[in-house]
């Protein structure tokens, strides 16, 4: 008969102790000790899908250039944004993690999957009916030909593996891992032994039968992913699904991935027939006006392969309260205040007395330094209330000392800007070997010093 006990585990990084400890000494994260009783599973059923165990042999060390592999054949999705995020398609046998906030579409996305792809799909539901899933394939109207999607009601690890080896999918969804239980741990659903038991039973059987598996996950309020730290760890690819559940447009990430690249990023267009893929991003990024505005301004920038085109948009006000404002949204504040100290120093506008909001349209987060010279050009557009020509774009990194730095794959903005039709193109001189300007239809200015770009703007 398993024995139980009582132990403590940190709710941050998932560290186990035999007594509460204030300060966990993995992490150093203070009060994270929860107390969890256990049951002490026998060695042949831990981290086990099936309880009669596997009878797999134990492996042997080899060295590396005795082991020989094959090239994977990935599985198409059918969806374009979610294979360019993964890699180029779903490996056998990974785990992929996606995260997000409730209502931000994780359910739809991985039913639409699931009705899409041409393979058996088992969708494990530990949230809603059999009845509520069906309801929601049926607004899925964009679905012609829905493939083998069978639906499964059950948060038992245990009833599920019963049936997988009853059904053998070729894909596994499980909606949410924070909802299963296993009869091996005797705590709650959603409590650190329980995630980490039931990830690691679901991870053994997708490497033991090359079976892909989706794990839908919580996130807490303060953005990260519910459950302990581990888990990520403990699976092949983390995706971020992200936005405004108050907007139309959804933001798809990779934090991890041992597969392919952590820099690509795909768009879906919430509609009420599903999530749409945005093949072009430039356009939903950028707004369409009638008349030219002051404080606008548009950037050139890369999301891991893919060029896009943002609009940056800036207000300067003076400070009514004496102490003025730096808000920004979409872009590193920190960034924007040391952007506003070289316009100072530099160029000489008086900017220590006004407030000054910045906002990235489309509710897209950017990191990329080379939107430095868009973000200066809107604040100063903003502050002398000049309009910057709509068929203008930039890409370029302002240095501490008001110099342009050149920016890494200058080629594909330009080309990028090009394709949407704007006429010219602010950038760096000293980025500007191996470009030939001939071979573009667009005019590209290289300048050396930020005052120069606003001398050729504002006169």
């Amino acid at each position: 008969m398993a024995k139980t006990k009582t132990v403590y585990f940190c709710q941050n990084c998932g560290y186990e102790s035999a007594k509460w400890l204030g300060k966990c000494p993995a992490c150093n994260t203070w009060n994270s000790f929860v107390e969890e009783v256990t049951k002490k599973a026998s060695a042949a059923d831990k981290n086990d899908w099936r309880s009669s165990g596997t009878g797999k042999a134990s492996s042997t060390p080899k060295k590396i250039e005795d082991i020989t592999h094959e090239k994977e054949q990935r599985i198409n999705t059918r969806s374009g944004e979610l294979n360019r995020v993964l890699g180029s398609g779903l490996v056998p046998g990974s785990v992929i993690l996606i995260a997000g906030e409730p209502g931000i579409g994780k359910s739809t996305l991985m039913l639409q999957i699931g009705l899409s792809v041409k393979h058996k799909v088992l969708y494990v539901s530990g949230e809603e009916s059999e009845q509520q899933i069906k309801m929601r394939a049926e607004r899925m109207t964009d679905i012609k030909n829905p493939g083998e999607c069978y639906i499964l009601a059950e948060t038992s690890t245990q009833n599920i593996f019963q049936q997988i080896e009853a059904l053998k999918p070729d894909i596994l969804v499980v909606d949410s891992v924070q909802t299963l239980h296993s009869d091996n741990i005797e705590s709650a659903a959603g409590s650190v032994s329980q995630v980490k038991q039931c990830t690691a039973e679901l991870i053994k059987y997708a490497k033991e039968t090359a079976t892909p598996v989706f794990l839908v996950g919580h996130i807490t309020k303060e953005g990260a992913i519910a459950g302990p730290k581990v888990l990520e760890h403990m699976v092949d690819t983390v995706l971020q699904f992200e936005g405004d559940r108050h907007l139309t447009y959804r933001i798809l990430r990779t934090t991890k991935n041992r597969f392919g690249s952590t820099s690509e990023l795909g768009i879906y267009e919430m509609m009420g027939s599903g999530l749409r893929e945005v093949s072009n991003p430039s356009e939903i990024l950028i707004s369409q006006k009638d008349s030219e505005l002051s404080g606008v301004t548009i950037g050139a920038t890369i999301e891991g392969n893919r060029p896009l085109l943002i609009e940056i948009q800036s207000l300067v006000s003076t400070a009514a309260y004496g102490t003025p404002q730096r808000s920004s949204t979409g872009f590193d504040a920190r960034r924007l205040n040391m952007l506003l100290a070289v316009l100072e120093k530099r160029c000489g506008f008086r900017l220590g007395l006004q407030d000054v909001f910045l906002n990235m349209a489309g509710g897209i987060k950017v990191e990329d330094p080379a939107i430095d010279l868009a973000v200066c050009s809107a604040v100063i557009s903003s502050l002398e209330e000049i309009s910057i020509s709509e068929k203008a774009c930039f890409a370029a990194e302002v240095g501490l000392g008001g110099e342009l730095r050149a920016v890494n794959r200058l080629d594909n903005r330009i080309a990028e800007a090009q394709k949407l039709g704007f006429e010219e193109v602010y950038v760096s001189k000293f980025g500007m070997k191996g470009i030939d300007p001939k071979k573009y239809q667009i005019t590209i200015k290289p300048f050396a010093r930020i005052t120069d770009v606003f001398s050729d703007l504002f006169g």
